[in-house]
């Protein structure tokens, strides 16, 4: 049984967290911590748990592991003290504002030798690991472009209030709309296309409810010299998610419609087989975690995922700033 606390209820996803964690079998949530009073008892009351607002005797407490989700701005601090206490950590994403955040916590959990799980539960989906094995395969043959759009209604109607409110905080958050929801579709394109080069993007606010940016476009230059393209908006209305795959040998797209795979390898039996057979979806990011503090299996996301993805935003929100393309790496 991995007992395990949670550092702060900042993060909308926190709630959602605490009950994998009480709904899991191998696992036992013990203890909370906040740095907001408030919130934190709040959550400890829900699930009958003590509360801490003193870090250093929070983290000596006789627990595994932390779930992290405090504001992002507080990720190095809260999970470099973890890993110095010996805790395994899992954590919401982004890993940290910027890549010498991310480095911070690298070096303190490698140090440390503990379990570390970020969460990219796009990773997990049975489609997008079917698209990864496809590329794998060399069926879609080289990559010459990928494109995936994440999008929805946050500013256009004022999700973000109260304990949630530093969701569009840059200072806190590390930005908006791109960074927040822009990690999923961020993380998966340099999962599927490799090592990027070159980073170009357009970050801009159109709504009026909040200060954040809240619709971009962003370019990337891979070194295998196909392009990567993500759309981020909190103002979308309405319209499908897709995510696209565009080789010298087929394309396989998803998100506005069922799954379409064409490739010049196989028949069309055989794209039909293909996709029938295609990998099952993973344990969640979650269950991995525990499953890799209780047995030592693998875990299929790594901390350096985490470091990659920041970089990508680190420089994608450097270039509209600085009205240029960014070189890679930072």
């Amino acid at each position: 049984m991995v007992k395990i606390g949670m550092l702060s209820f900042a993060h909308v996803h926190a709630d959602g967290y605490a009950r994998q964690v009480t709904e899991n079998e191998r696992a036992q949530l013990v203890a909370v911590w906040d740095h907001m009073e408030p919130r934190g008892k709040g959550a400890a009351e829900k699930y009958k748990v003590p509360f801490y607002s003193d870090l250093d005797k929070f983290l000596a407490l006789d627990i595994d592991a932390v779930v992290v989700n405090v504001e992002t701005k507080m990720h190095p601090e809260v999970m470099v003290a973890a890993a110095k206490a010996g805790k395994h950590i899992f954590t919401e994403k982004a890993l940290a504002i910027d890549v010498k955040g991310c480095d911070q916590i690298i070096a303190a959990v490698k140090k440390a030798g503990v379990k570390f799980m970020i969460s990219l539960p796009s990773r997990s989906g049975k489609d997008l690991l079917l698209a990864k094995k496809a590329i794998d395969d060399g069926i879609l043959g080289d990559i010459t472009l990928g494109r995936g759009r994440v999008a929805h209604s946050a500013s256009l109607d004022s999700w973000f209030k109260g304990g949630s409110a530093w969701f569009v905080d840059a200072d806190l958050a590390g930005g908006g709309a791109l960074f927040d929801l822009g990690c999923h579709r961020m993380d998966v394109i340099r999962w599927m296309m490799g090592t990027p080069k070159k980073v170009m993007s357009i970050i801009t606010n159109m709504s009026d409810n909040y200060k954040i940016d809240d619709n971009s476009a962003t370019i990337i230059e891979f070194d295998n010299k196909g392009i990567g393209m993500v759309d981020v908006a909190f103002v979308h209305r309405s319209g499908p998610n897709p995510f696209e795959l565009y080789g010298t040998k087929g394309s396989l797209t998803m998100g506005a419609g069922p799954l379409s795979l064409t490739t010049t390898e196989l028949k069309e039996d055989g794209i039909k087989e293909y996709i029938a057979n295609g990998p099952k979806p993973l344990p969640s990011a979650m269950q991995q975690w525990v499953n890799a503090i209780e047995d030592g299996t693998p875990m299929t996301i790594t901390i350096e995922d985490g470091r990659n993805l920041t970089e990508l935003l680190q420089a994608a929100y450097m270039s509209s700033a600085q009205n240029k393309a960014i070189m890679l790496p930072l």
